[in-house]
């Protein structure tokens, strides 16, 4: 039976996630099934409190939830700013040319393995296209990003969750989305 007032914001992503009862590792509780709609209810630095539909809630790295989607804008509202996906798509694109051209001159038997490893030593890239959809990988930040064609942004990062500092802004809500804000709740209170 589901939670009166619950109203899913977020998904587990499709290969489930591993949750905690506190916003601390050491504490592990059971794991999140795949795809499973949850509501996000509180924020603490990169930690997300999940409930659940028959009530239940847990801690989970809330960087790694798949937001769900949000109604078109009605004529009259102004969008809201979303990261562009094409310096990340050239970024890709260089650290491609530069891949290339190293296979190119190894290939011509201008260098030899120990040269194209230096070479090539570093270079991290990561591109799916799946008709209008694309992830790419962000080597500078760590994580993989998801566009649709205009907007860009964070499916999953590469490291573990944190806890905000105190000198943190707690994050604010982007207007029109949908969602009521999140709740930042510290030890003095929200």
């Amino acid at each position: 039976m589901a939670t009166p007032g619950f109203l899913p914001t977020h998904v587990v992503p499709q290969h489930g996630m591993p949750a905690w009862e506190a916003p601390d590792p050491a504490r592990p509780t059971v794991a999140l099934d795949p795809l499973l709609p949850v509501q996000l209810s509180e924020r603490r630095g990169d930690w997300a409190r999940v409930l659940c539909a028959n009530g239940w809630s847990a801690w989970v790295d809330g960087r790694r939830l798949i937001a769900v989607p949000q109604d078109p804008p009605t004529a009259d509202a102004s969008l809201a700013r979303t990261a562009d996906p094409r310096p990340q798509l050239a970024r890709a694109e260089q650290t491609l040319a530069r891949y290339r051209a190293a296979v190119e001159e190894l290939a011509a038997g201008g260098l030899d393995g120990e040269s194209f490893r230096g070479r090539t030593r570093g270079l991290r890239i990561g591109v799916v296209v799946d008709g209008e959809h694309i992830w790419l990988y962000d080597a500078e930040r760590g994580r993989w990003a998801y566009a649709d064609g205009l907007r860009l942004s964070t499916y999953a990062p590469d490291d573990a969750p944190r806890t905000a500092t105190p000198d943190e802004a707690p994050p604010t809500a982007t207007p029109g989305a949908g969602h009521a804000p999140t709740q930042v709740v510290t030890p003095d209170g929200p």
